[in-house]
């Protein structure tokens, strides 16, 4: 944006004053000198920061960064003030269960013994189809694995989804569909070497704010590094870029498209690298089919940057800038998230991120890499890892797949074939069928009642009478719990102990600090509990505590690329974390993928530098995608554009943030950013109250009129359970990762 350095400065030193808070945060429980320090992880984004809890009286008093961890002893605001979310008030502390359409107090065996009973019930009456798991990348991935091998090996049911499916699931299409395996190839540590940054579909100095401050720093130290910004909002990240490109929403695959026109057309493609380690795909009537480097160019030559300008309302000028900074760069690293994911193409526009780096041979080399960013902390780790979604078997493996099945049975002791072969209901196809081919649900650290696009559609679902759901939550106010049958209260963080995988591949041992309040359990012996009273072998289940599941794991890892049998829990409570494959317990873990030298899935006596081991042929893929508009466009009723998405300190549907009341106080409400240029024509002006309405329903909240929106374009978070933004957004899904497109629809916007 022509930021002076002057300016540059100010901006970053803002956000570095927020991350100095990990050092304390200055509330009357952080007082108190603490008696013991026990390392953790933060329990926020997926950038896995580390943490020390301080516990003093058995509370935890105070959080601050662990300096040996990738932070650097640094945390953001949320993370700083956890101590207030563990010791909330709000916490649950007894079993709950349903009775005359109130939640009252249960003990633990009413509430376990009626949850099992109503499960055995359903699957007697209508077979494994009927019962569903609902989970989190929140939850540790001792849980995640656990629950899952219940549901697919024990119970023979697939409907295993979670809230990664809603945030991620794109993410994990591109890297499959590209690299044969999910996963970035890169890690944090390239961000100290690239020397171009293109960011995109993220707003990295909200959502991920230590990694901000990280390439902020990287920025500062040498004035030489760019940052390319492509968001149609002027967010803070924005506003320290070099080059911002404010795309019209859903138009940023035809520029991609475009920025590999001109990289060809200016002969700023690496050929050696493509030659050889690249091969360009299409889909043909649904088919992936071979084509040719020249395909790829003929197909390219209708994106010329003057033909994307006219789609992406930005200067073909800006375009060409944005493929020569790319590819002229010695290092270039990707950044993107929601942004991207969050689309009916999303799949296709993860694809053409690492289109450019293939392209341009800008991909596992120190600070040349397309890394995708991480919402929830354990999401990578704990459901993308473990195969906890209706899809995905452990490791990598699809349930279609009767090879990955096979696999999978003599892994865990089943009869050959006993597996269920169908995949089973993604998320929004699982509450869509809740109380009809779907009776009964267990959900686990997770809030759909308010997370799930199109909302309201769903939480019909949830009142039936024809469904049971059964809840394993630690927070009271939790919007979903209006629709639970029963409740369990659950240990919150660090009340157990258990493994967290962060965005990097990094897996760290959050270790128990404290004891949880009352009589909430682990969700690990809650799952144990369950399984055994369903009926499920207990030769599945030998486990007496989340280590017992961690070493099965660690073992089956062995067997696949996700090979990390060398981070023993005891390697794991000495150190701040390993970075997968990490195949010996002498292995310093994996920071470049793919690479040889680097990656210890790639033979030493390979024949070549690079080996994309996930595909056949050993070649990434490059994909022919061409520009698709979105699911709903403006119009004359609804002539604006909505996206959603966090503020900073902020976190999904707020049931944590909210405990903290500096947070609560900075960010009470819900609201609306609206372009001052659309605020003049309607009348509109700061503080006042605007009506927002699509063709889902209408709400009401209060405008803040600035330049951060382009024209045509409205933002709301989503964290504010009494205005849940999500009633108004659209519930259509990409047709290969079934992830929702949550980040545009059409909405009328009025002074209310």
């Amino acid at each position: 944006m022509g930021c002076t350095r002057r300016e540059f400065i100010k901006y970053s030193a803002a956000m570095a004053a927020l991350t100095f808070l990990g050092y304390g945060c200055g509330r009357k429980e952080a007082e108190a000198t603490p008696d013991t320090w026990v390392k953790g992880v933060c329990r926020f984004c997926g950038t896995g920061c580390g943490v020390m809890v301080g516990v003093r009286n058995g509370k935890v008093a105070m959080v601050k960064g662990d300096p040996n961890n990738h932070n650097k002893g640094m945390l953001c605001l949320k993370g700083a003030l956890l101590a207030s979310v563990i010791n909330s008030p709000d916490r649950l502390t007894t079993p709950l269960i349903r009775k005359g359409g109130t939640l009252v107090k249960a003990t633990w065996e009413e509430a376990l013994d009626l949850t099992a009973t109503r499960f055995k019930q359903t699957l007697e009456q209508f077979g494994p189809k009927a019962v569903a798991y609902y989970g989190s990348g929140q939850a540790l991935t001792e849980e995640s694995y656990l629950a899952n091998k219940i549901f697919k090996a024990g119970l023979k049911s697939n409907n295993v989804d979670g809230n990664p499916r809603l945030c991620m699931a794109s993410a994990v299409g591109g890297y499959v569909s590209t690299f044969g395996k999910d996963e970035p190839m890169g890690s944090y540590e390239d961000m100290d070497s690239a020397n171009c940054f293109f960011i995109i579909g993220s707003n990295t100095s909200e959502c991920h704010p230590i990694l901000f401050r990280r390439l902020a720093a990287r920025k500062q130290s040498d004035p030489s590094v760019k940052i390319i910004v492509v968001d149609p909002r002027l967010t803070n990240t924005a506003r320290i870029a070099d080059l911002h490109l404010p795309v019209v929403p859903g138009t940023d695959l035809a520029l991609m498209n475009a920025m590999a026109h001109v990289i060809f057309n200016e002969e700023l493609d690496d050929s050696k690298f493509h030659g050889k380690y690249v091969s360009f795909k299409a889909m043909v009537d649904g088919k992936p089919v071979e084509k040719s480097l020249e395909d790829y160019r003929t197909f390219l030559a209708d994106y010329t940057p003057e033909k994307a300008a006219a789609i992406c309302s930005v200067p073909a000028e800006s375009i060409v800038q944005a493929a020569k900074l790319f590819a002229n760069s010695s290092a270039t690293m990707s950044l993107w998230c929601m942004g991207l994911n969050q689309r009916i193409q999303g799949v296709w526009a993860n694809n053409l991120v690492h289109n450019l780096h293939l392209i341009t041979g800008k991909i596992c080399k120190p600070g040349s890499t397309s890394f995708s960013l991480t919402g929830q902390p354990n999401a990578c780790g704990g459901v993308r890892d473990t195969g906890s979604l209706a899809h995905l078997l452990p490791g990598g493996r699809l349930i279609a797949n009767q090879e990955h099945r096979n696999q999978m049975e003599e892994i865990w002791g089943l009869p050959k074939d006993s597996l269920n072969p169908a995949p089973g209901l993604f998320t929004t196809a699982m509450f869509a069928a809740l109380g009809d081919t779907v009776r009964a649900m267990l959900v686990l650290c997770t809030n759909p009642a308010q997370s799930l696009p199109n909302v309201k559609k769903y939480t019909a679902n949830l009142k039936k009478s024809t469904k049971f759901l059964a809840i394993i939550e630690a927070f009271a106010d939790a919007e979903t719990l209006k629709y639970a049958d029963v409740v369990f209260p659950a240990a919150f963080w660090c009340e157990r102990e258990g493994v967290y995988g962060s965005g990097e591949r990094r897996y760290c041992l959050i270790e128990k600090a404290v004891a949880s309040p009352g009589e909430a359990r682990p969700s690990v012996n809650i799952l144990l509990d369950l399984a055994t009273r369903m009926g499920v072998d207990p030769k599945l289940i030998p486990f007496k505590n989340s280590a017992d599941i961690w070493e099965e794991w660690r073992e089956i890892s062995a067997k696949s690329a996700y090979n990390f049998k060398g981070m023993t829990r005891e390697r794991l409570r000495k150190t701040s974390g390993l970075l997968w494959p990490c195949p010996t317990e002498d292995h310093p873990g994996t920071k470049i993928r793919y690479s040889r030298g680097d990656d210890p899935m790639v033979p030493a006596d390979h024949p070549d530098k690079y080996f994309f081991y996930g595909n056949p042929n050993g070649r990434a893929n490059v994909w022919l995608r061409p520009h698709k508009p979105a699911a709903e466009l403006p119009d004359a009723e609804y002539p604006f554009i909505l996206t959603t998405g966090r503020v900073i300190d902020q976190w999904h549907t707020g049931t944590m943030t909210n405990k903290v009341p500096e947070i609560r106080k900075a960010f009470p409400a819900a609201f609306v950013e609206v372009n001052q240029e659309d605020a003049k024509r309607l009348g509109i002006a700061n503080g006042d109250n605007v009506r927002l309405d699509t063709r889902r329903g209408s709400l009401v909240l209060s405008a803040r009129v600035g330049e951060v929106c382009r024209p045509g374009l409205v933002f709301a978070p989503f964290y504010d359970a009494q205005k849940l933004v999500n009633e108004l957004t659209v519930d259509a899904v990409d047709e290969a990762s079934k992830q929702p497109e949550f980040k545009i629809c059409a909405v009328r916007v009025s002074k209310a």
